[in-house]
């Protein structure tokens, strides 16, 4: 659904990490000032899809009354800004009245854009699987049939950053990303909270250019909704 009205539009953005709310705020009013942005945040939607190890029935249940909730509170668009909930957002979305979004879509239309052997890194399984399945549909949905998928999971990382250990989660995503590269074209970081662990690599470590969703998922946010908007 493309959006054509030049009104200001609301957009809800669907969290699962109070942490990140700022940022993906602050990024949403950058790349879409034409929208208003407002927030739902449920932590428990992605605690309870690690404490289960998969996404259950119940959490897509849960996250299709956020985003109907949401509707009801007049936004024109929602997105889901937790890649481990992405399949629940395909499940919701055919009965969707507005645009629905996940945040890992445009890092997914763009890495398969530019690589064939695409790695992909992340520190939770919940997330690994969803990220892997989004490119690899991306793929599909746009002919690249050659398209090749190699997932790693950082084994520790996620427990080292909720007990605090900042220092002890950035070298084990060092160290993952390292083992991965040698075999990959492109990275894509499965979370957003494992940018800062590459950042002293510089912007292409070991000349394999990285991929992160935030700001990639809001600019094809952004080409979606008002691509059929006229020019002035």
């Amino acid at each position: 659904m493309t959006a054509t009205t030049t009104a200001t539009m609301s957009i809800a953005m669907i969290h699962t990490v109070a942490g990140l709310v700022p940022t993906l705020e602050a990024l949403a009013r950058r790349e879409l000032p034409s929208c208003e942005p407002f927030n739902i945040l449920d932590e428990s939607l992605l605690r309870n899809t690690i404490r289960e190890g998969s996404l259950s029935k119940t959490t897509m249940r849960r996250l299709a009354q956020y985003v109907w909730s949401a509707v009801d509170g007049g936004a024109g668009a929602v997105v889901v800004t937790c890649s481990s909930l992405g399949p629940a957002v395909d499940a919701a979305r055919p009965l969707c009245p507005v645009p629905l979004f996940r945040i890992d879509q445009g890092m997914a239309v763009e890495a398969v854009s530019r690589a064939s052997r695409i790695g992909v890194l992340a520190t939770l399984p919940t997330t690994l699987g969803p990220t892997g399945d989004i490119i690899r549909t991306s793929a599909a949905e746009t002919g690249r049939t050659g398209c090749q998928v190699t997932e790693m999971l950082c084994e520790g990382a996620f427990e080292r950053l909720t007990g605090g250990d900042r220092e002890g989660h950035d070298a084990l995503v060092v160290e993952g990303f390292r083992r991965l590269a040698p075999k990959v074209e492109l990275v894509v970081l499965a979370q957003a909270s494992m940018a800062n662990a590459l950042a002293p690599l510089g912007p292409e470590p070991e000349g394999i250019p990285v991929l992160t969703s935030p700001e990639l998922g809001m600019r094809h946010i952004r080409a979606c909704l008002f691509a059929a908007r006229p020019r002035r």
